[in-house]
């Protein structure tokens, strides 16, 4: 009878040990930390840089500073170290009169970046839900 008992509590044991989550890692570890950030900014850079319609509102802009600026920011609203010490997004953006479809056409850009760097569709969706709420920040400033 013990003999049977102990396998039952080992089974038991067993089966609970399996179903016992792991935490989470971070949305920062999860796009790759500094180097994921790094490839999707770049490549985010690289969409921008051959799209007729976004380039112009980067004409005025440096890109080793938008490179650093959106790294830093990307890292720190996916929750890693870094902590975003640029100008606010209504700063950045006042006087670009950025329509909705622009606005639209830059998300679609990060999105397809994103992809470029083999991010998952449910890192994308919670990098996107990060960002979303600056959309007021920067439409038509």
């Amino acid at each position: 009878m013990s003999r049977v008992f102990l396998v039952i509590s080992l089974v038991l044991l067993i089966s609970f040990c399996g179903c016992a989550s792991k935490p989470e890692s971070s949305l920062y570890q999860q796009l790759g930390a500094e180097h994921g950030i790094e490839q999707i900014v770049d490549a985010f850079i690289n969409r921008i840089a051959k799209d007729k319609t976004i380039l112009p509102y980067f004409a005025k802009s440096s890109v080793s500073h938008f490179r650093a600026g959106f790294i830093s920011h990307m890292c720190e609203i996916s929750g890693g170290p870094c902590k975003y010490t640029g100008d606010s997004m209504v700063d950045i953006h006042t006087g670009m009169n950025i329509n909705e479809a622009d606005f639209n056409r830059v998300v679609e850009l990060l999105v397809l970046a994103m992809e470029d760097a083999g991010v998952s569709y449910r890192e994308q969706n919670r990098v996107l839900a990060k960002l979303a709420p600056f959309r007021g920040e920067v439409i038509k400033r």
